[in-house]
């Protein structure tokens, strides 16, 4: 592919990457933005996922060119010097490497667990609304080797642009749904031979002594609040135990733990 050149931040070819902080909070019709190295290289890796344009910077062209070659033939490629970089995006673009990826289609969490492998570990977030702890939970999730991640309605998207620059684009590895009802989700796990997990510091049982059968999933909750009472009163829940007079982890740094102890 030949780079094109872009000289003017508003050159309506790379329109789409505008003021990306700002439109990232007002959503992107089907769009999202990757960022970095690592990020690209699962987006133009992906077959879920596909790039309609790769914006970089002048001086990281070069270490680049093997990595584009994944790409289709005729994926733009815009080469910009770093002034216009920074006008285009509305801040220092230290990274210097964006790409407009196209979402697929959201998936009902029934297909997906009908695709899962007779063994599986799913993580199941509700309420979820921290990019910075969406994007942490499911590189743990990748890291652990988590089959997939189903998700509320309520949770934040994990294709934000900071969700997947914090997953380091393990977001765009590890296959995600959302369900709606959460009491309809939770009883289709249970006829599906799911054991399920609540992680809660006020757990009935310590994560040592929980046991891992061959499917499984795990529930996390939000910060503070955590999960719902009505959630905790139907499933089993689980601890990590700290020290004592202090019960509270971040939750991205919990899923860590007990990913780390149901993956084995």
């Amino acid at each position: 592919m030949d780079p094109i050149r872009i000289d003017d931040p508003r050159d309506p070819r790379v329109a789409a990457y505008l003021d990306i902080r700002e439109r990232d909070l007002a959503g992107r019709q089907g769009r999202f933005v990757a960022e970095g190295k690592v990020v690209l290289d699962l987006l133009l890796s992906s077959r879920r996922f596909s790039a309609e344009s790769i914006l970089i910077l002048e001086n990281r062209l070069g270490g680049l060119e093997d990595m584009l070659r994944k790409a289709q033939a005729d994926l733009p490629v815009y080469v910009v010097a770093g002034a216009v970089m920074d006008a285009i995006a509305g801040f220092h673009m230290h990274r210097g490497i964006l790409a407009i990826g196209r979402k697929e289609a959201p998936h009902p969490a029934a297909s997906l667990l009908d695709a899962l492998p007779a063994q599986a570990l799913v993580v199941v977030l509700v309420g979820i609304a921290n990019h910075d702890n969406m994007g942490s939970i499911f590189r743990n999730a990748a890291a652990f080797g988590a089959d997939a991640v189903l998700m509320d309605t309520t949770c934040c998207d994990p294709l934000y642009r900071k969700a997947i620059r914090v997953s380091v684009g393990a977001a765009l590895k590890i296959p995600f749904a959302s369900f709606t009802d959460t009491a309809e989700f939770t009883a289709d796990l249970n006829r599906r031979g799911y054991d399920q997990f609540a992680l809660s510091p006020r757990g009935r049982i310590d994560i040592r002594h929980a046991p891992r059968g061959e499917r499984l999933a795990l529930y996390l909750g939000t910060e503070g609040e955590g999960l719902p009472e009505s959630l905790l009163a139907c499933l089993q829940t689980v601890r990590i135990t700290m020290s004592k007079g202090f019960d509270s982890l971040n939750v991205a740094a919990a899923s860590a733990i007990a990913l780390h102890h149901f993956s084995h």
